[in-house]
């Protein structure tokens, strides 16, 4: 008990100078106070995280305070991101960090919340009436967490004004594709200067040539998964087929390696790579990357990395592995975090939900963090003083 409430006093410290980066945004104390008893409710082991119970939770006499703060009152939601994702590189920065972009869906019922419709959600492995999140996530060796978000509106949105402006979306926000905003996710994390090495998405984005050149003209090192059609530059074609390019490779050119831990233990395949461009500068390289199920052999999956030319196999692998972690950063954050917990229908609120949810998830990051560094520091051998 006593272990419990020590943890509980650490986590509402910990929430608290979150809130202390962001406090400065909001003009007045209501929705000050509200937006920190908001993050506390949505990590507290609560079964539901709506209005109410989050309410009861700071001890409301009912939702009224929250729901203004998260749909009426006014306050810059990407300003307080900013002071977010500000917090995870203090706490978390690492030049070798990698950028993971990925959606992830939200089911909802109706027609009336922003960005809603009958469309594929790869969280529910089918088409289903959802919202869909794209998602931007820092992921280094001492921890992993969610630093940018934007809610995707269909054309069935964007196309019709005026239910847009119903549900809150200012005629200033137009259609763009998902790899339109993941792009410019990546951009801004450049312009902050936000410390990695790595950027690395599934096909959905890889497939992007465009996307990749932008990367590439900007120096920026990235592992993109793509499809077995996707096509590169080698000395024979300049439209060759990705998947063409490694049957009659030596038996010898794979490798048996673990790509990282997943949800069902260490995710093993044989991997292989062929180097593509060749006559790009002499310090950068691309390869095409095969990853080969080894039960199933005939099951192949390719990967296009630009990098330094050192780069080794086990590099882009772990590389390819991490995108993983974005998946990690979905679980945990609807979880313990109430992400996918929310009763707002406009687009501000959505952000706003979205942004205080994931400043909760990167203050259990940090904490954890802490944790792993304090247990390596006293199982470490002390250092000679000699």
């Amino acid at each position: 008990m006593g272990g419990d409430l020590a943890d509980v006093r650490l986590w509402a410290g910990e929430l608290e100078a979150v809130h202390e980066r962001f406090v400065h945004r909001f003009n007045r104390e209501e929705p000050r106070q509200s937006a920190l008893a908001y993050m506390r409710g949505l990590i507290a082991p609560l079964q539901r995280k709506n209005g109410w119970t989050l309410a009861e939770e700071a001890g409301h006499a009912g939702p009224d305070r929250i729901q203004r703060m998260l749909n009426r009152i006014e306050w810059d939601t990407d300003e307080v991101l900013d002071d977010v994702r500000r917090y995870v590189v203090d706490n978390l920065g690492d030049q070798d960090a990698v950028l993971i972009i990925d959606d992830t869906g939200f089911l909802k019922k109706g027609t009336r919340s922003a960005g809603v419709q009958r469309q594929y959600s790869g969280t529910a492995g089918r088409t289903e009436n959802s919202q869909i999140g794209v998602f931007l996530a820092y992921a280094t060796d001492r921890g992993r967490t969610l630093i940018d978000r934007r809610l995707y509106l269909p054309t069935s949105w964007t196309d019709d004004r005026e239910r847009c402006r119903q549900a809150g979306i200012g005629d200033e926000v137009g259609f763009a594709t998902k790899v339109a905003i993941a792009k410019a996710m990546i951009r801004r994390a450049i312009a902050e200067k936000i410390p990695f090495r790595w950027v690395t998405a599934d096909a959905a984005y890889g497939f992007s040539k465009g996307w990749r050149f932008e990367l590439e003209q900007a120096d920026v090192f990235h592992v993109m998964a793509t499809t077995r059609h996707d096509t590169v530059v080698t000395r024979f074609a300049l439209d060759h087929p990705v998947h063409e390019l490694f049957p009659g490779l030596p038996r010898q050119k794979w490798k048996r390696r673990s790509c990282g831990e997943g949800a069902h233990g260490r995710r093993i395949y044989d991997w292989a790579r062929v180097e593509v461009r060749p006559w790009h500068r002499p310090d950068r390289r691309h390869w095409v990357l095969a990853r080969r199920s080894v039960s199933r052999p005939e099951e192949i999956s390719y990967y296009i990395a630009y990098c330094p030319a050192g780069t080794t196999l086990d590099q882009l692998i772990r590389i390819a592995g991490s995108r993983w972690a974005i998946e990690e950063c979905f679980q945990t954050a609807k979880q313990e975090c109430g992400l996918d917990d929310y009763q707002v229908r406009r687009y501000p609120g959505w952000h706003r939900h979205m942004t205080l949810a994931m400043a909760a998830h990167a203050c259990l990051t940090v904490l954890r963090a802490r944790q792993l560094d304090a247990e390596k520091a006293e199982t470490d051998p002390p250092r000679s003083s000699t």
